[in-house]
């Protein structure tokens, strides 16, 4: 009789890997000055998508004897995502009031600044930056971390799950009872 895997346990570790990984390389990107840089975006992304294919392949090779459904890789990656995405907010908290309660000023400066470069009227960059003051705090950034970093992990879950599958064959694979 086979063990049930419970992927909530088991990919728990796979979460806290990715999420010291993004932990890791946010530090990186903030002690290098790299904050505002657009590059360090899709970079990261790109990052994000290798973790997340080597974490499934692991969870499907070590817990699902090599086999796994593109539902079930899907439904991994979602779950390793919940994870990084709770790991992210306490950190996206303890990086606005702990490591450096000025960055809320340091971004709202650079998004003015970008504002003014594009020829944004005056009217328009002091509604956007009043805006953009009340939602740059940090009790609501760590929720909105939660919400942004859940759906991008859906997504790149769909993506990855694609070439993460691997289903047996059922005539010679079907479990004898």
């Amino acid at each position: 009789m086979e063990e049930k895997v419970n992927p909530w346990k088991t990919n728990l570790t796979n979460g806290l890997i990715m999420g010291l990984i993004g932990i890791v390389y946010s530090l990186i990107i903030y002690f290098l000055g790299l904050s505002f840089n657009k590059v360090q975006g899709p970079v990261f992304i790109v990052v994000q998508i290798a973790i997340l294919y080597f974490l499934l392949k692991s969870y499907r090779d070590n817990y699902m004897h090599g086999q796994i459904t593109f539902g079930q890789a899907v439904g991994a990656g979602v779950i390793i995502c919940l994870y990084y995405a709770l790991i992210m907010a306490v950190f996206t908290y303890i990086l606005y009031t702990v490591i450096d309660p000025g960055l809320t000023a340091k971004q709202l400066a650079f998004a003015e600044e970008a504002m003014v470069k594009k020829g944004v009227p005056q009217a328009g960059i002091d509604a956007a930056m009043a805006i953009q003051a009340k939602i740059m705090k940090p009790a609501i950034l760590a929720p909105l971390t939660v919400f942004g970093s859940m759906l991008w992990g859906v997504i790149i879950s769909l993506v990855v799950s694609i070439f993460v599958k691997k289903e047996g064959n059922p005539l010679i694979d079907t479990p004898a009872n």
